[in-house]
C-alpha cells in the first residue's frame, strides 16, 4: 500500500498531472469509463496539503469536461440526423423520439446539469440532445455551468477529506469518492421516484408543451 501511495504522490504531485486530468475529463465527457472525477476528487485531497494548486484543477476539469460534452453532443447531433432519416411516423422509436425532443425542449438544462453528478448518465444526455437537434447555444451554456460546478463539487469535496484527514491522503480520498457516491444515489433516488410519479399519470397529461423551450419552431 505504501508503494502505491507513493506512486499516485508523485503523479498527483507532477506537473504534468494537470495536463492528464485535461485530457481524461475531455475524454469522459463521451467514454465514460475514464474515471475523471476521482481524478478530480484526489486532486482536491492533495491540494489540501499544497499541492496541485486547487485553482487550476477546477478551471482544468471544467474546460476538459465542457469539451468532452461537445465531442458527445456533436456524436449524437451526427447520428440524430441519421437517425430520424431512419425513422416511421407512427412507429415505437418515433414516439420515443418524439418523447425525447419535448423533454429536452422544456427542460434540457436542467437535465444536462444534474446528470454530470450521475456516472454515464451525462454522456446519454449529451448525446441525446445533440440527436434531437438542441441549439448549440442553449447546450453550451448548459454545459458550462455544469461544468464549472462539477469541477468545483469535485475539488471542493476531496479537499474537506484532505482537511479532515491530514497525514492520511488515503482516508481523504475514500471520504471524497465517498460523498459524491451518496450525492450520485440520492440524485439517481429522486429521478427514480419522478419517474414512478410521471409513469402514474394518465396518457396526455404532460400536455405536449414542447413549444415552451429552445426547441420550438426548430
Amino acid at each position: 500500500m505504501d508503494v502505491v501511495m507513493g506512486v499516485v504522490d508523485t503523479a498527483v504531485t507532477s506537473p504534468w498531472f494537470y495536463v492528464v486530468l485535461f485530457v481524461v475529463a475531455v475524454v469522459d465527457g463521451f467514454f465514460p469509463v475514464v474515471p475523471s472525477e476521482s481524478m478530480v476528487i484526489t486532486a482536491g485531497v492533495y491540494a489540501a496539503s499544497g499541492q496541485p494548486d486547487p485553482v487550476p484543477v477546477v478551471v482544468l476539469a471544467a474546460l476538459g469536461a465542457f469539451a468532452g460534452d461537445h465531442v458527445s453532443f456533436l456524436v449524437g447531433r451526427w447520428s440524430g440526423g441519421r437517425l430520424v432519416r431512419g425513422l416511421r411516423a407512427g412507429s415505437r422509436r418515433h414516439a420515443v423520439f418524439g418523447w425525447a425532443r419535448r423533454a429536452m425542449a422544456e427542460r434540457g438544462g436542467l437535465i444536462l446539469v444534474v446528470a454530470r453528478y450521475v456516472p454515464g448518465g451525462r454522456t446519454a444526455v449529451t448525446a441525446t440532445m445533440g440527436a434531437v437537434g438542441y441549439p448549440v447555444r442553449w447546450f453550451s451554456l448548459f454545459a458550462a455551468v455544469a461544468a464549472v460546478s462539477w469541477a468545483v463539487y469535485g475539488t471542493v469535496l476531496g479537499y474537506v477529506g484532505g482537511v479532515a484527514f491530514e497525514g492520511d491522503p488515503l482516508k481523504g480520498v475514500v471520504v471524497g469518492l465517498g460523498l459524491a457516491l451518496s450525492v450520485a444515489v440520492v440524485v439517481e433516488g429522486v429521478r427514480f421516484v419522478r419517474r414512478r410519479r410521471a409513469g402514474a399519470r394518465p396518457r396526455g397529461a404532460d400536455g405536449g408543451g414542447a413549444g415552451a423551450g429552445p426547441l420550438a419552431g426548430g
